[in-house]
Formats: C-alpha cells, sequence, structure tokens
C-alpha cells in the first residue's frame, strides 16, 4: 500500500495524521457558478426518518448518455447490475461525537469531535494536573464557538449523576477549520459510549430512535462525521444477492468530515476551497478493480464518497482509466469533481439525492452531465422521491 504522506496511518490503525499534506488534483478552469447548481426543493419532500427495511427505498435509474430513466425499488438492485461488476462501498462508520456540556455558567455548549491528533497515546499524564489522565486532544466544531476561549474547563452534560464523578472536557487552542482543541479527563472512548450523540445533519428535524440506522451495515472503520448515505439502503442479504449473481463487493474507507454539511460560499465554483478528509484503498481493493476494468467489467461506486477516494487514488499513484494502479494507497485527499473533471475509474454510480449548491451535486454533474442531472432531479421531485440522507437513491449508469 502506498501513502502520499509518510506520518499518515493505514487502516486499523487508530490514529489519524494531519491533512497538511492532502492531495490536491490539479483543477481544469470552469466559469460555472455556484447558483448553477441551485433548486427549488419541496420542504415535504426532505425525508425526516427512515424507511424500514432499508431497501424499501425507490431508485431512480438513470441512463446518462440518453437521460432516459425508469423507476424501481432500491431491492432491484442486483438485477440492475452485471456479473463481473465491482461495488465499491465506503465502510466508514460515524462517530457518535456530538457531546453536550456546562460551562461554569450554566451555559450549554456542544462539541463535535472530528478526529484526534496525530501521535498521541490514547491516555496521557497531564503533568500540570496531580493525579489526572486526560485524553488526547482531539479536533472539534463548537457551538457556541463566541462563549469558549482556550483553558475553559466545562463539564459533560449528565456525568456525576450515577455515582461517578463528572467528567471534564477541557479546551485547548483553536484549530485552522475554525473550532478548538478539546481533551477529557477520561478515556474518550467511555466519553463517547456513555454520553456521545449521533452527529445528524441540520435538516434532520427529528430525533433518531435507532442510532444503527445512521450507519451502514458494512460499516468498520470509526471515523465518520456523517454517513455515507447512499450505503444506508443495503441490508446483508440485498448483499447476499448482489454477490450470488456474481458480483464483487469491495471496501474502500473515507471518514467523512463535517464540512460536508457546509455550502459551497464562492461565486464561482472553481474558487471553492475542499475541505481534506481521510482515504484509504485496500490492496485488494486494488487488485479486485484491476481485474474487473481488464475483463471489460463495471466499477459502481456506492455514494460520492466512493468515488473521491477511487478518482484520489488513480491520481495519486498516477495511474489512468487504461493503466490502473495494482497497489493499494492511503493518505489525505481535498480532491473537488466537477463538470470539466474526467472521470479515470468509477463508470458507475448510486448516490442519493443532494443539496443544492453542494459540492455533491456538482460532482455527480460531472459524472453524469448537468443537463441530465437537472432533468433526473426534476423527474424525482415530480414523482415525490424522497430527498437527502434518509431519503431515496439514484442511479447513474
Amino acid at each position: 500500500m502506498v501513502t502520499d504522506d509518510p506520518s499518515a496511518s493505514p487502516r486499523g490503525s487508530g490514529q489519524v495524521a494531519s491533512p497538511a499534506t492532502a492531495f490536491d488534483a490539479s483543477r481544469p478552469q470552469s466559469d460555472l457558478q455556484t447558483e448553477d447548481f441551485d433548486f427549488d426543493l419541496p420542504a415535504d419532500l426532505i425525508a425526516q426518518t427512515p424507511l424500514e427495511p432499508r431497501d424499501a427505498t425507490r431508485l431512480l435509474v438513470v441512463d446518462k448518455g440518453s437521460g432516459a430513466v425508469t423507476h424501481h425499488s432500491f431491492r432491484e438492485i442486483p438485477a440492475l447490475l452485471d456479473p463481473g461488476d465491482v461495488l465499491v462501498v465506503n465502510d466508514s462508520r460515524v462517530l457518535a461525537g456530538r457531546i453536550h456540556a456546562v460551562r461554569a455558567t450554566g451555559g450549554r455548549v456542544e462539541f463535535l469531535l472530528l478526529r484526534p491528533l496525530a501521535g498521541s497515546s490514547s491516555c496521557v499524564s497531564d503533568e500540570t494536573s496531580t493525579g489526572r489522565e486526560w485524553s488526547v486532544w482531539w479536533e472539534s466544531l463548537v457551538r457556541p464557538a463566541n462563549r469558549i476561549r482556550p483553558g475553559m474547563q466545562l463539564v459533560v452534560s449528565g456525568s456525576g449523576s450515577s455515582g461517578e464523578g463528572p467528567v471534564t472536557v477541557e479546551v485547548g487552542e483553536r484549530t485552522a477549520s475554525g473550532g478548538f482543541l478539546i481533551r477529557f479527563d477520561s478515556s474518550v472512548d467511555r466519553v463517547l459510549h456513555r454520553f456521545g450523540e449521533m452527529p445528524l445533519p441540520p435538516y434532520i428535524r427529528t430525533r433518531l430512535a435507532d442510532a444503527s440506522r445512521y450507519q451502514t451495515v458494512y460499516a468498520r472503520e470509526s471515523g465518520s462525521a456523517a454517513a455515507p448515505t447512499a450505503g444506508l439502503h443495503f441490508t446483508d442479504e440485498l448483499l447476499g444477492a448482489v454477490r450470488n449473481r456474481g458480483m464483487r463487493v469491495v471496501p474502500v474507507t473515507l471518514h467523512v468530515g463535517a464540512d460536508t454539511f457546509r455550502p459551497v460560499r464562492s461565486d464561482r465554483i472553481a474558487d471553492h476551497e475542499m475541505h481534506a478528509e481521510y482515504a484509504i484503498v485496500p490492496d485488494a481493493t486494488a487488485i479486485a478493480i484491476g481485474d474487473a476494468r481488464r475483463n471489460g467489467h463495471r466499477v459502481v461506486a456506492v455514494g460520492t464518497t466512493a468515488v473521491r477516494t477511487l478518482e484520489t487514488w488513480v491520481r495519486a499513484l498516477g495511474g489512468a482509466r487504461d493503466n490502473l494502479p495494482e497497489a493499494g494507497w492511503h493518505g489525505w485527499t481535498r480532491i473537488f469533481l466537477y463538470p470539466g473533471v474526467d472521470f479515470q475509474v468509477v463508470d458507475a454510480l448510486v448516490t442519493n439525492f443532494h443539496v443544492p449548491r453542494s459540492t455533491l451535486l456538482m460532482l455527480v454533474s460531472a459524472f453524469a452531465g448537468s443537463g441530465v442531472v437537472r432533468e433526473a432531479y426534476a423527474t424525482a421531485i415530480a414523482a415525490r422521491y424522497r430527498f437527502y440522507s434518509f431519503g431515496d437513491a439514484c442511479f447513474f449508469r
């Protein structure tokens, strides 16, 4: 496995390195405006809860050449794939990293843990606090940020009420992303297990009754601040049906950052600064993709995060559509895929319906064509498909 960053960590290490050297592909010139990716969506089409079972959702199948659409149930997807195709899924697991705390004045604060600083052990002694053990520092987002200062100590909400001592969270320096470093006087695993909540997107107003519904059934590697939602439609049985028809299911990992919820604020899309996310392509996945391509089969990405991982991998290792790398890769990526970019790996894409003016919608438009995507979304709205994280899906092929 190859890495762009010698300090980056391979799968399963439990540590995440600095994104300072994140891969960022050269961008084509573009005069496209962010407003070109806007659309009106009735509020009642924003899905607030997941359907049961997972594969009961609808699937809009779109021919990216002609723009022709057909309507299906998601559980029909095995029949829409061809034997020999490789289905690439993102196995990142959402971290229950939303923590509520209380200031000395009684004011409430919310922290969203993003990633630990690299090179730290899981629990280290703080020489300035006799007898106290402090966790590693974590990068976090804070609300309200204007009420927080470095050096401040808060108490985690709900701690100290069951006979145990309260858990303290200490605020460190500001981060480049506008958040703060924080640490706890307890292990992070213990804090998240007892007090952590799932960080749902801001457009979901309903409390989630079952936190597992915001995880894919194949989630393995903890580290995401949001779910790779295209995978939420799959059940174990549906994945079994895919394999039984002769398709392979292989993993990549991209830990989704909280910036995925942030809108593009620049007028020109080419001026947007993409956030960094940590990604992994295992050697076995690289081999499976190469085998499929050599035998004339498709690489089908489940979700935009899988697309970004694969398209980073091929560029970072100097490959191309007809010369894919034989080795895996891991490191940070800031790749931004928008109309004008050529796709080297992905042949078909399963994805949800995305927020207007988002980098996700720009990626899908780059893959299938802006006009095709615009018409597909108009069709979905007219047919009252459910949108966003808990909504329905589309299959561009």
